[in-house]
């Protein structure tokens, strides 16, 4: 691409002075990548005379090829451009969220409305990003609501992979504390812990400490590999756990009081409305069964 570009250059100011002044390189740059096109091509593609060059035949007919093909791409690129400004609506969303919850609902929505488009900036932060149309975050619903709506409450449960439930005894909570806990580390307020998670449900023995990791994806993913049990959110989990990769290692769940909910921070966009009302016209199908069977 890069001789291509040199020779289109070349040729049309018939000069390789001025085609290395465009492109910010040297004449002998230029020349450089001409004579390995035309080794490419096995062409002359100019004359070269002593006070400068001219177009061959076959050099003539490929300049009006490429110029011919830069217009197209120019023409697509120029129609990008103009479809993500009219019609982008950009959501704020966490890595895990991003994954298990809204890109397989986004599928759905694209199939209503193709027109549409829709990019997630995602980051575990725990911060929205001052450029989103909207954001999903987990988290106590804030007081005046007028423009914020839960998406779904879910549930919190102690997960593992099959072969590490049956490598240890689950009887109580106490067994469960024993056993390697993945912990979550995360900048969001609110979240609830392994430590969080034992006192809502009367525990105030010992807590075993042994993996931490920064991203909730890792986190069901070390538990897949057999590495602990993991707070798994049943709804956002559910996936690993129909697939058989997860499964519930105690009955007991975890009800916190924070919930997911989505923002619309761009009141004057229609489509970032269209999206908010129709994420929150479907919210509830991801939470229809928070409940999960012990293996």
């Amino acid at each position: 691409m890069s001789a291509l570009v040199a020779f289109e250059t070349a040729a049309r100011h018939v000069s390789f002075t001025q085609a290395a002044q465009e492109l910010n390189v040297t004449p002998a740059a230029i020349s450089h990548q001409v004579k390995a096109l035309e080794a490419e091509l096995e062409c002359n593609l100019f004359r070269r005379h002593h006070r400068g060059v001219t177009l061959t035949e076959t050099g003539a007919y490929l300049l009006v090829a490429l110029q011919r093909g830069f217009e197209c791409m120019a023409d697509a690129t120029a129609q990008l451009r103009h479809r993500a400004s009219t019609a982008s609506v950009t959501i704020g969303v966490t890595t895990a969220v991003s994954s298990l919850w809204l890109t397989p609902r986004l599928a759905e929505f694209w199939k209503t409305h193709s027109d549409v488009s829709v990019a997630q900036i995602v980051s575990d932060t725990g911060e929205t990003p001052t450029e989103c149309d909207l954001s999903i975050r987990y988290g106590i619903l804030p007081r005046d609501g007028a423009s914020t709506r839960v998406l779904f409450r879910d549930q919190l449960m102690a997960l593992g992979s099959p072969a590490f439930f049956r490598s240890h005894r689950f009887a109580t909570l106490a067994d469960l504390a024993s056993v390697p806990l993945i912990h979550f580390d995360t900048p969001v307020t609110g979240w609830t812990d392994w430590q969080g998670w034992f006192r809502a449900l009367g525990y105030h023995g010992p807590i075993r400490q042994s993996h931490r990791v920064n991203n909730y994806l890792i986190a069901l993913q070390a538990a897949r590999d057999d590495m602990g049990a993991v707070l798994g959110w049943v709804a956002l989990a559910r996936p690993f756990v129909d697939k058989g990769q997860l499964v519930a290692l105690h009955p007991d769940q975890v009800a916190p009081r924070e919930e997911f909910h989505v923002t619309l921070h761009n009141q004057t966009s229609p489509r970032a409305r269209l999206v908010y009302d129709w994420l929150a016209s479907t919210a509830n199908t991801a939470a229809e069964a928070n409940t999960l069977p012990i293996d």
